[in-house]
């Protein structure tokens, strides 16, 4: 109970920074936007193309715009020495690192919900499984949550940590991205999801391998 209390309340510091400044989440917003806005120019295709890379595309603005509220993870506990105060505090590593993962989990989950109608009206594609679209955003998002906050705790005290942090993340989250995009094709698409539950089994597997890894792990990359 005292694990969950304080996971929570690690996530509710977060949010509550994030509602005040909506930095991340602003930034995050404009560029999944301005993304979805230049590739709705750059392609010049058949509606029945446009829903065949649908759900690359759809990814490909999520995992972007995720970094930029991932990278801010753990930076913004720089300030003041916020970052050394948590770790010297009664919370462990690992629930720390959880409740950080849950405020960015929301945070992400925020933007994909805003991003995604915008999706439907400039590429002009239908939604029919919305449902079970919404479920693989939401196991596909925990995928690159896990994995993203784990590297910004690993990166925050590197220079260049706006580079590093999608250089190290993205070849990680390819089984996961790759799950998710084909299920968001077949969905897009109104093929069969029975003929490709591999994917799903994929992404849930990918989502709970990881998760139990970081929260493992998370005391050497924070503490060393």
């Amino acid at each position: 109970m005292k694990f969950l209390r304080r996971t929570l309340a690690v996530a509710a510091k977060d949010l509550r920074s994030e509602i005040r400044s909506k930095e991340a989440v602003n930034a995050s917003v404009s560029f999944a936007l301005v993304i979805l806005l230049l590739f709705s120019f750059a392609f010049d295709l058949e509606p029945e193309e446009i829903r065949e890379i649908a759900g690359g595309l759809l990814w490909l603005i999520f995992a972007f715009a995720g970094t930029l509220i991932l990278n801010r993870s753990f930076a913004r506990e720089l300030v003041n020495d916020c970052l050394d105060a948590l770790l010297a505090s009664p919370i462990s590593g690992a629930e720390l690192f959880l409740g950080k993962c849950l405020a960015n989990y929301v945070l992400i989950i925020i933007v994909e919900c805003i991003s995604l109608p915008f999706f439907a009206i400039f590429y002009d594609v239908r939604l029919p499984h919305l449902g079970l679209l919404f479920v693989v955003m939401l196991l596909g998002t925990w995928g690159i949550t896990v994995i993203g906050t784990m590297f910004s705790a690993m990166t925050v005290n590197l220079r260049l940590r706006e580079l590093m942090l999608p250089t190290l993340v993205y070849p990680m989250l390819i089984p996961a991205l790759l799950g998710a995009i084909q299920l968001s094709r077949v969905l897009i698409t109104n093929g069969r999801l029975a003929d490709n539950f591999i994917w799903f089994r994929i992404l849930v597997a990918f989502d709970v391998i990881f998760t139990i890894l970081a929260l493992a792990l998370v005391e050497i990359v924070l503490v060393g």
